[in-house]
């Protein structure tokens, strides 16, 4: 039956009566499923033409196993049915019942003392009883025909979980206000048919629901790396610092690695960690006597330092390749100011994309944004680097902060930092820093007594995904997994 013709019998019927007591009898009566009706009703409610209240009713219904024993029989009495005057086998049985009814059957029948076993032979079951009557499949069929079963049956079947509890909702029905023989179909928009026919003058329009919600709009959202990015350099600058160019991906190495007194033989170095380049391979555009004094402090040190005591070389120095690490711009830009008189203090920050020959894996990418700062000053102490990391960090909601001795070849002394993180309940690594070696400065040309401090870390590092953003929960959701983000591929470091 189509929806309107339910809609019309409905209408007809409580215009002549003056309610409608079970929406599920009159369902029956029309001869459509209860659900049908109940759409209608809805539809109807709505619009205040019927008026409905609900009728909820908790009911114990059987599940598919006990309409199947309601249907043939308890497991007990079909096992016993089975059982020939002679006996029969336990395969047998098996075989022939299924081994769910089988294994059910001979525990009920057993406990009811209608099956025995030959003397000396577990296998074969015997029959103990002539007729049995099958209770359980009474009680089945009286509850599936809506009769009332005792609450000790309830709990027995409830125990073998052969019924479930129903919650079944049904509907009374009477007129509502706006009560119609027949719902007039009303018209939602004026079309070119109406205006050249001049019938809209007679058409009833839908009333216009002013406080319906709009189709939403498809907007994008900021990348968290993105915003993390954003929060870092604004810091940065409050704290006035000046952003470093790093427009060149592709760098020597003696910038990246030599001026940085870093050896030649450092494991870094080596093509399993750094990508280097084919073509062009090599790079001739060095500063001759700024090298000459790299080699020299190579070689055989000076200021007060060894050296490392091997045979520098050039070539070695002039190999292209991507830049391991943001440093490299560090030190262009320090050995530019060096070159400048008078010596001014200077603020530098970078982020930007550097490159590491990795195996990409949940925590590692060959390629990351690297954040690194630096101050350049007289006088600086580890004690100021500390001072300024507690400050930078506290700007992104890091307030516990550890610091622990780490290594760094153009670094000493050189810590590494690490924050209390609350949703992980544990310290996490943040970052590196320290301060750069008289060993790395005073060749460039950099007055005595000039220090310069210095951190760096991974924008993509779980950390600062997790602290850098305000409101994190506001990104990810209300039950953000701290631990799905730290393992996701986006993150570079594990933690």
């Amino acid at each position: 039956m189509a929806t309107r013709d339910v809609e019309a019998g409905l209408l007809a019927h409580l215009s002549t009566n003056a309610e409608i007591a079970d929406s599920r009898s009159f369902a029956s009566s029309l001869g459509v499923p209860h659900k049908e009706l109940e759409d209608v009703i809805k539809s109807l409610s709505a619009f205040r033409i019927v008026e409905s209240a609900d009728i909820t009713k908790e009911t114990w219904v059987l599940t598919d196993e006990a309409k199947g024993y309601a249907a043939r029989g308890s497991p007990e009495v079909q096992l016993v049915a089975a059982i020939p005057p002679e006996g029969a086998s336990k395969a047998a049985l098996k075989e022939k019942l299924g081994d769910v009814v089988f294994d059910i059957g001979m525990k009920a029948a057993a406990r009811n003392k209608w099956i025995g076993f030959e003397k000396g032979n577990k296998d074969l079951v015997l029959r103990k009883v002539e007729d049995t009557k099958d209770e359980l499949q009474e009680q089945l069929k009286g509850l599936e025909n809506g009769e009332a079963v005792a609450a000790k049956v309830i709990d027995d079947l409830k125990r073998r979980k052969l019924v479930t509890k129903e919650k079944t909702i049904w509907y009374s029905l009477k007129k509502g206000p706006e009560f119609v023989l027949k719902r007039k179909t009303l018209a939602t928009d004026v079309t070119r048919e109406h205006l050249k026919s001049g019938d809209w003058k007679d058409l009833e329009f839908k009333d216009y629901n002013y406080g319906a919600l709009g189709q939403p709009i498809a907007t994008g959202s900021v990348n968290p790396l993105l915003e993390v990015r954003g929060n870092i350099e604004n810091i940065f600058i409050e704290m006035g610092f000046v952003e470093m160019p790093t427009n060149m991906f592709v760098e020597s190495s003696f910038w990246n690695f030599d001026a940085l007194f870093q050896p030649q033989q450092h494991p870094a170095r080596d093509s399993h960690d750094t990508f280097f380049l084919k073509a062009p391979a090599t790079t001739t555009q060095l500063p001759n006597d700024y090298l000459e004094k790299v080699k020299q402090i190579h070689q055989s040190g000076g200021y007060g330092s060894k050296g490392y005591g091997y045979d520098w070389k050039r070539d070695e120095a002039e190999k292209n390749l991507l830049r391991t690490h943001t440093t490299a711009v560090s030190a262009r830009m320090l050995y530019k100011l060096a070159q400048e008189k008078p010596f001014a203090p200077k603020r530098y920050y970078s982020i930007d994309r550097v490159f590491r020959n990795e195996a990409v894996d949940r925590t590692h990418l060959a390629e990351f944004h690297q954040i690194e700062g630096l101050i350049c000053d007289y006088g600086l102490t580890l004690g100021d680097l500390k001072g300024v990391l507690e400050d930078f960090f506290s700007r992104l909601g890091m307030s516990q902060l550890r610091f622990k001795p780490a290594y760094n070849p153009y670094t000493e002394p050189s810590m590494e930092i690490f924050s209390y993180h609350d949703g992980l309940k544990k310290w996490v690594e943040i970052g590196n820093s320290g301060m750069f070696r008289p060993e790395m400065l005073l060749p460039m040309g950099l007055p005595e007594g000039v220090n310069v401090i210095a951190w760096g870390l991974s924008l993509e590092r779980p950390t600062m995904i997790l602290y850098g953003i305000d409101n994190i929960r506001d990104l990810f959701g209300p039950k953000v997994d701290f631990n799905l983000i730290k393992n996701s591929p986006m993150c570079r470091l594990g933690m």
